[in-house]
């Protein structure tokens, strides 16, 4: 099922977006894989220049994790310089399934 929302903006996440992609991960405080997750976003925003990496608290933003349909966390969203969310997956993503999905948001 397709998210509620289309795309997202620094307002909604509550940082500036990349100037090519933004990697937004919804965690939550108790959740080990958000840990992993985290380490695996910033090492691939970290290689590719204009990426940025995002964590969104679920419990400190419910409304967006309502209109985005997150079930559970870690849920991340890939988004391009517009905001476009042009990727969704839920669980701990590996490094090449974020470098590929990387790849759609900055062609």
């Amino acid at each position: 099922m397709a998210p509620a929302v289309e795309s997202l903006g620094a307002e909604q996440i509550g940082a500036e977006l990349g100037t090519r992609a933004t990697l937004v991960q919804v965690s939550s405080a108790f959740c080990q894989p958000c840990r992993a997750t985290r380490r695996v976003l910033e090492d691939v925003a970290a290689m590719v220049e204009g990426v940025s990496h995002v964590e969104v608290d679920a419990e400190s933003h419910l409304e967006l994790v309502r209109r985005l349909e997150v079930r559970g966390t870690p849920t991340v969203f890939v988004l391009d310089a517009a905001g476009r969310i042009v990727r969704r997956a839920q669980g701990q993503p590996r490094k090449a399934d974020v470098i590929a999905a990387l790849g759609r948001a900055v062609s």
